[in-house]
């Protein structure tokens, strides 16, 4: 039996990728005005010109949106969560030719409405306390809100088991395994964009703009200069593209930072009024964009001739979140073209004329939301009054009392208060 599973393992590790079965080409989803337009031109011309008209346009609709405030964007991150998923399952179906599984793509989305029923609840029970109080049915969903969640996803576990088929046990299990881990990648990392956004805008705005940044000038460098090639797995890439994009977009980080720290808008965290029933971004900034005196270390002073610089501290933290984009961020690029050479496809969907799917567009986005999650809560998020107060005013009022018996005694013993004359 051993000897059959160690010919059987050695069987499995010498097949190739052509073992995998073709997925049909995307159709060209270029509108028919444009492709008249650039008739002329060579296919490499007419990709550029097509990539940078349609890029432009997707620039513009992200700053109307921006304009329109922090509920359209995590709406606009729910959406883009949605087609990610859809764009990576529909895949899974193609590749598996899983179209005939009985309950199978119902169940896809199933989970897909638990996971984010799930995560959304918890951010309801975070950032909404105050407004939940106030009604009773939703109290009871807050309550109980992750048995609630188990329920439904344990459910869609035992449909899944009374689904599965025989001579299609394989098939159906790989389909479950692509399911849950589409979901890790999606669902997870858009609830971590949506808690960077609750921080205050601008740690979403220059994250996500850094990567778009990197993304255009690396384009950019790689087309007009590019000569030497970078990582087998993206043949396009190359060292000059990669060095370029990444010294643009640490220069532009820092540039945009400067422009949005100066603005409340953009830097205060978002709060929840339940009196007007609006997000509020109005707050006295922290220090991290309040202007400050920096002194030159001297080589610089030198060369510059200046002793010091005027800058806003988070300026600082966007040198570390652009040198991320620009070196770490495009794994994520190269680890979906990996996914993507081994399903033999060259987009994960034809929706954006130009640039592929969705997917396409915001592989390096997931990876870049995890790190700036991680460095907030690393460097930079510290005890939140405000939060804390909602909080406290959701606990009964014999809980309350305690709390503030609590602090009223350490307060004492600091000597913050004095003691009352009755004491």
């Amino acid at each position: 039996q051993e000897v059959y599973l160690e010919e059987r393992l050695r069987e499995l590790d010498l097949r190739s990728d052509s073992d995998v079965p073709d997925v049909p080409p995307p159709t060209d989803s270029t509108p028919e005005i444009l492709k008249r337009a650039l008739s002329g031109l060579s296919a490499r011309w007419k990709n550029w010109w097509i990539r940078g008209i349609l890029t432009l346009a997707m620039i513009s609709g992200f700053f109307l949106i921006i304009y329109l405030g922090s509920f359209m964007l995590m709406l606009l991150v729910l959406s883009i969560q949605v087609k990610c998923y859809h764009e990576i399952i529909t895949i899974g179906y193609r590749v598996y030719h899983s179209y005939d599984l009985p309950w199978f793509r119902s169940l896809s989305w199933y989970f897909l409405l638990c996971v984010n029923y799930f995560f959304y609840g918890e951010t309801v029970a975070d950032y909404f306390a105050t407004f939940v109080q106030r009604r009773e049915q939703l109290q009871f969903l807050i309550r109980y809100h992750r048995f609630i969640s188990f329920a439904l996803y344990l459910t869609g576990f035992c449909m899944f088991v009374l689904s599965l088929v025989k001579k299609h046990y394989r098939l159906q299990f790989y389909m479950f395994a692509w399911t849950h881990v589409t979901l890790l990648i999606t669902v997870t990392q858009s609830h971590l964009v949506i808690q960077n956004l609750f921080e205050g805008m601008i740690w979403f705005l220059v994250p996500i703009s850094s990567v778009i940044c990197n993304d255009i000038t690396a384009y950019i460098f790689g087309f007009f200069f590019g000569r030497t090639p970078l990582i087998k797995l993206s043949p396009k890439k190359t060292w000059e593209g990669f060095i370029g994009g990444f010294f643009s977009t640490v220069v532009f980080g820092f540039v945009f930072s400067y422009f949005l720290a100066q603005h409340q808008y953009f830097v205060c965290p978002e709060e929840y009024n339940s009196e007007t029933n609006r997000f509020v971004t109005e707050c006295e900034p922290s220090e991290l964009f309040q202007m400050k005196k920096y002194s030159l270390p001297p080589l610089l002073q030198a060369v510059l001739g200046w002793e010091a610089v005027n800058m806003y501290p988070f300026q600082m933290h966007s040198i570390a979140l652009s040198t991320f984009a620009s070196l770490i961020g495009p794994f994520g690029g190269f680890f979906a073209s990996g996914f993507k050479r081994a399903f033999k496809i060259k987009d994960f969907a034809d929706t954006i004329p130009g640039h592929g799917g969705i997917m396409d567009r915001f592989d390096c986005q997931y990876l870049m939301a995890t790190f700036v999650h991680v460095y907030i809560t690393s460097f930079i998020r510290g005890p939140n009054p405000s939060k804390l107060l909602k909080q406290l005013l959701v606990l009964q009022p014999e809980q309350q009392l305690n709390v503030y018996k609590t602090l009223k005694s350490h307060l004492l013993e600091k000597g913050i208060l004095q003691p009352s004359l009755r004491g």
